[in-house]
């Protein structure tokens, strides 16, 4: 029997685990191909052992009986947003709307409570380049990330795209993520994440993501589903 658990360290929401982390931990045991397409049924539990099973090319992760995610590898493939250099990314990052007004400020991803070697701390602003609005920040993976850096690396393609999707003003979710990962990124080297918006439809929005390494290669890709909440729903302040 296979089980997953989110530590403690990987929320996102206060009481639950951070999206793109919980996505990436189960992408990690699905099997059939470079990308995986996540759905997040309700929010993940912290800290409980959940039962993994896989039914075809199917994989779920369930506790108490009731469905967490559902992942699957997709012959869709995420598109990839152009760079950003890495100074206007670190730039970007004084414009962070997360600083100012933060739904979720304990994230693991995003959150500003969380301290450098504790959280990601990806701190994305918006960066204008032809007309298109970008969010971009820095991120350098830290060394305590050894032995989660797939999961990690989801985190990292999750949370940009809430922010560019609007999260300051429109508190949300996520509701599906599928990425691919080209490789993995370098722990100590500095990595630039990338998003845009791509449109919403009444509670939706969508986004999408991109991580870059240090000489400017793609290392994953990521599209987003995201539903807006109501203030209070999932610990949101």
């Amino acid at each position: 029997m296979t089980e997953l658990l989110v530590p403690r360290r990987f929320c996102g929401p206060p009481s639950s685990g951070n999206g793109g982390w919980t996505a990436g931990a189960l992408a990690a045991l699905t099997t059939g191909g470079p990308t995986v397409s996540v759905s997040l049924r309700r929010p993940p539990p912290l800290d409980t052992s959940m039962l993994v099973m896989t039914d075809g090319d199917v994989t779920t992760v369930s506790v108490d009986g009731e469905t967490v995610a559902l992942a699957e590898p997709t012959d869709i493939e995420p598109t990839v947003v152009d760079p950003v250099s890495p100074e206007e990314a670190a730039a970007a990052e004084a414009a962070f709307p997360g600083l100012r007004s933060h739904p979720f400020p304990s994230c693991f991803v995003c959150g500003p409570e969380r301290a450098a070697g504790d959280g990601l701390r990806i701190f994305p602003g918006p960066v204008e380049v032809d007309g298109e609005t970008r969010y971009a920040a820095t991120w350098t993976p830290d060394e305590s990330l050894a032995d989660d850096l797939f999961p990690a690396t989801w985190a990292a393609l999750d949370c940009i795209g809430g922010w560019a999707g609007d999260l300051a003003e429109r508190p949300m979710v996520l509701a599906r993520m599928t990425a691919r990962l080209d490789t993995l990124p370098v722990v100590g080297e500095p990595h630039v994440v990338v998003a845009v918006a791509r449109g919403q439809e009444g509670r939706k929005t969508f986004t999408t993501s991109t991580l870059y390494d240090a000489d400017g290669r793609v290392v994953g890709c990521a599209e987003h589903l995201w539903v807006a909440i109501a203030a209070g729903e999932f610990g949101a302040v």
